[in-house]
């Protein structure tokens, strides 16, 4: 597939209002208009979030995704009461509750579509913090003091960002302004423009996203200096050249979503694209072996980093690894094989094809794992010399932050941008068709539904929204950079273990 030259041109941070592209956002509430309405527009005139607007000199179909609810429609200046016909109900919307599962609820879905369109917070009470899941991050609560600590902290001028070499070897000095970016999503698991998008966004906020194991496109060529590529088991697309170009090159030894089982890419979704790429035959499925069969040591793994940074005497070297129980140990091997990030990627991680027995059954969860290898690098004197990166199950600004204070530095993400592209969690994301809204597709007919400078501006909002979000946390906590979140557990109560959790801005899912 070719690609534009305007493909190269990464946009600014910038928010821009990026509405959806299917005609209708779905919301939290519905607005139902009866054949009584006669047509006198007061509801129009008196609704303050734009719900209602005229088609010519009717009318509109409501944008209900934009009402506040039935509360707000109660109060004696509002549509309901107002209307003179009593034309206006207020009610829940069947359609979103049928959406999404217990991680990604329908209101998580729904605050992040509005995030992507907006670069701002839902106005009304959508949940946008925590799922349903019962268990991991959404029993974690900040235990924010009832009034912030009287400090001269300017929320603008909190510091979100880190530094992904504290090895400081004479290799890239690599420090990214938001503690986040993309993970690996592989040509073929996606398509080109989902995989253009969430590195155009990344590249804009001058941060980083992963190749993943599909190889390295030539669309990618323009964002070499935002771009990790990825060395997996399956060897696909591996090339000294590409290792040459980068400034960060990641092993994947394993990934949280199917540990034990390797990577396995449906036939139908091997293109002639994707087989180019791959270097491997059209229609036909792809396997990635669970471990390096050339590793089965530290001393073995650090003949892999010596690869890599013999071929590439600048690039950093991350090592993604999932979460088994002695992951302390795996993290300590790869700080003295000579890497400078050591990934963890825990259970929930990987798109709808990760099968569930996996994701649900084998890795550690990314909450268990964090502490555990934070405090063994502190015990053993290397942390500060360590950039520890988690993911698996990472959605909100709230889960970057509970990572953080747990002991990360940052984290990575993929399926939050995913759904910022209007991804509604149908779980089809392996079949070559199964993804209806042009995302996790390879299919020319379904990619060509998405724009890719939509599809970039909807992501560079959603990191925006974050951004904000962390800066107020942070505000919250007294703490004027997200370096000093870092390990600081005392600021977080599991709801299991405490009666007293002094959070008194966080919603419950659903309620």
């Amino acid at each position: 597939m070719s690609y534009k030259n305007i493909w190269s041109q990464a946009p600014s941070a910038e928010v821009v209002n990026t509405p959806t592209r299917f005609g209708r956002a779905l919301g939290k509430y519905a607005v139902i208009v009866s054949d009584a309405c006669n047509n006198c527009l007061r509801c129009v005139a008196i609704c303050p979030e734009n719900v209602f607007h005229t088609q010519g000199s009717k009318l509109a179909v409501p944008r209900d995704h934009l009402c506040l609810g039935m509360e707000c429609s109660r109060k004696t200046n509002r549509c309901v009461s107002n209307c003179p016909q009593n034309a206006i109900r207020v009610g829940y919307n069947s359609s979103s509750q049928a959406l999404g599962d217990s991680r990604w609820t329908p209101e998580l879905l729904m605050s992040a579509w509005h995030m992507a369109e907006t670069g701002q917070l839902p106005k009304s009470d959508i949940e946008y913090r925590v799922g349903a899941t019962e268990g991991g991050f959404d029993k974690l609560r900040f235990r924010f003091p009832k009034k912030p600590p009287k400090r001269d902290i300017d929320v603008e001028s909190i510091d979100t960002s880190i530094s992904l070499n504290k090895r400081h070897d004479g290799r890239h000095e690599i420090s990214i302004p938001i503690p986040v970016y993309g993970g690996g999503m592989s040509f073929g698991s996606i398509s080109q423009t989902t995989m253009l998008s969430r590195i155009r966004a990344f590249a804009a906020w001058g941060s980083f996203t992963c190749t993943g194991e599909g190889g390295y496109p030539e669309a990618l060529y323009p964002f070499d200096d935002h771009i990790i590529t990825q060395v997996a088991t399956g060897l696909f697309g591996v090339k000294e050249e590409t290792i040459q170009r980068v400034k960060i090159v990641e092993f994947k030894y394993a990934q949280g979503a199917k540990p034990g089982l390797g990577g396995h890419l449906l036939g139908s979704k091997v293109t002639e694209a994707v087989a180019r790429i791959r270097e491997t035959v059209p229609g036909s499925s792809l396997f990635s072996p669970f471990p390096f069969h050339s590793v089965y040591s530290v001393e073995d793994h650090k003949k892999h980093v010596d690869w890599i940074k013999a071929i590439n005497t600048k690039a950093l070297v991350s090592v993604k690894v999932s979460t088994p129980s002695d992951v302390d140990m795996v993290a300590i091997g790869s700080y003295y094989a000579g890497a400078h990030i050591v990934h963890l990627d825990g259970s929930y991680g990987g798109t709808g094809a990760a099968p569930d027995v996996a994701k649900k059954n084998i890795a550690m969860p990314i909450e268990y794992a964090i502490p555990k290898v934070h405090n063994f690098l502190v015990n053993e004197g290397v942390r500060d010399q360590v950039t520890l990166i988690a993911s698996g199950g990472i959605r909100t600004a709230y889960d970057i932050a509970k990572a953080i204070a747990l002991g990360a530095d940052g984290v990575v993400t993929g399926t939050p941008e995913l759904v910022a592209l209007e991804c509604i969690r149908c779980h089809n994301c392996e079949s070559g068709r199964g993804c209806a809204r042009g995302i996790a597709t390879t299919d020319l007919e379904l990619v060509a539904l998405m724009d890719l400078a939509w599809g970039t501006q909807r992501i560079i909002n959603l990191l925006s929204c974050w951004r904000d979000q962390l800066r107020q946390i942070l505000y919250k906590l007294g703490l004027s950079s997200i370096k000093e979140l870092v390990g600081k557990t005392e600021v977080l109560s599991h709801l299991d273990y405490s009666s007293n959790v002094q959070d008194d801005d966080m919603r419950v899912a659903g309620k």
